[in-house]
């Protein structure tokens, strides 16, 4: 858009102490607080996504004024003028993580500044406004200690943190926005998938895709990217299964990811292997189980993989496990993966051992039970 820098704000450089960054904050507090004892049975039992906290944080965006009017309010209902850009463009960016309560009362999350790094490159390629590290972090150290009676230490419970930016401009035209709206809600949470940690069922789509070959959106994330995988998602739950894994959009012959998760193959040669970047998600928690199995000795390799070596793989047994990872579902074994000519059992439908170990090692930093020996966790409140 001429005339106008998308990559940077007018704002100074902002203090980079956590205390520094939550004050910038106006925290503007609910005048219809949750009661009590309501907020007790939501937290009793968490779903994903369902109920949400009393507040949310906010900061507006318009091409004259840059970043202003930091603040904390009440959790609360949009006003879209019919015009929206959003709704006509899809102009839009997200991001998930989580505060994890730690046995002592503290609240951390889990590499925020990885997080607050890919927003920045989403927002680029949808040509919306930079936010900086300091005030994405600050948004969510704000929120979570407004609202950190909200914050689960159930096992396997936390509060997802949701930062999403939108054009929230009324304008009908095709070009970037000149006003946005950036906020983060929050919602306690248990385990993704209903009834814990279980080996899933998998469907491999070979006749749609989640997003376009390098060049597209399929690295950013992109809520255009999520509504394409939501029809393959519903049929392939409509044979019995729980999620898709699609393929490559220029060949239809390698394996990309699933519809909001990376994926990673265990080989009998001790080797693990996932997809390469350039058109999936950079997954914060696919970096992090990429280390985690270097650190314990295992050669780890990013490629190109074809499904038919997956298949072939299953069927003599080079492939021993098959697992998924993300923000939400942490890392979930994969029991069977099935598509149009072929249907395979993974480790006879069990949670593979290394699967297992990576996923409880790294729960185990996330919750302050394991040492964090490679500073990832960073303390909200």
């Amino acid at each position: 858009m001429k005339g106008i820098d998308m990559t940077t704000t007018t704002d100074p450089i902002l203090p980079t102490r956590l205390e520094d960054l939550v004050a910038l904050f106006d925290v503007r507090h609910t005048d219809t607080p949750t009661p009590d004892a309501e907020r007790a049975e939501a937290l009793r039992a968490p779903k994903f996504g369902t109920a949400f906290t009393d507040h949310m944080a906010r900061i507006s965006w318009t091409s004259t004024d840059g970043w202003k009017d930091r603040r904390i309010e009440k959790y609360g209902p949009l006003q879209l003028d019919p015009a929206t850009a959003v709704l006509h463009y899809a102009q839009e960016i997200f991001e998930g993580l989580k505060a994890y309560k730690h046995s002592d009362g503290s609240v951390w999350t889990f590499r925020p500044d990885r997080n607050a790094a890919r927003f920045a490159r989403s927002a680029h390629r949808l040509a919306l406004p930079a936010l900086s590290v300091d005030d994405f972090i600050g948004s969510l150290a704000a929120l979570v200690r407004t609202d950190i009676a909200w914050v689960p230490d159930g096992e396997d419970s936390s509060l997802y943190l949701r930062p999403f930016m939108y054009a929230s401009e009324a304008f009908l035209g095709v070009r970037p926005a000149l006003e946005v709206e950036y906020l983060v809600i929050a919602s306690p949470v248990g385990p993704y998938f209903s009834g814990g940690v279980r080996p899933v069922s998998i469907y491999v789509s070979e006749e749609y895709h989640r997003a376009g070959p390098p060049g597209g959106t399929g690295d950013a994330k992109f809520g255009g990217n999520y509504a394409a995988s939501l029809l393959p998602q519903r049929e392939a739950q409509e044979q019995g299964f729980d999620q898709v894994c699609f393929l490559d959009a220029a060949t239809s012959t390698y394996l990309e990811e699933l519809g909001g998760m990376n994926v990673f193959l265990v080989m009998d040669d001790g080797t693990l292997h996932t997809p390469e970047l350039g058109s999936i998600l950079e997954g914060i928690t696919r970096a992090s189980v990429l280390q985690l199995a270097a650190d314990r000795g295992y050669q780890v390799v990013e490629r190109r993989i074809p499904l038919a070596e997956v298949v072939s793989g299953l069927e003599s047994g080079t492939v021993k496990e098959f697992f998924a990872c993300g923000t939400a579902a942490v890392v979930t074994p994969v029991g069977r993966l099935a598509g149009a000519t072929f249907d395979h059992e993974i480790n006879g439908g069990e949670p593979g051992e290394l699967t297992m170990a990576i996923r409880q090692e790294l729960t185990d930093i996330q919750y302050g039970r394991a040492e964090d020996r490679h500073s990832w966790m960073r303390r909200l409140a």
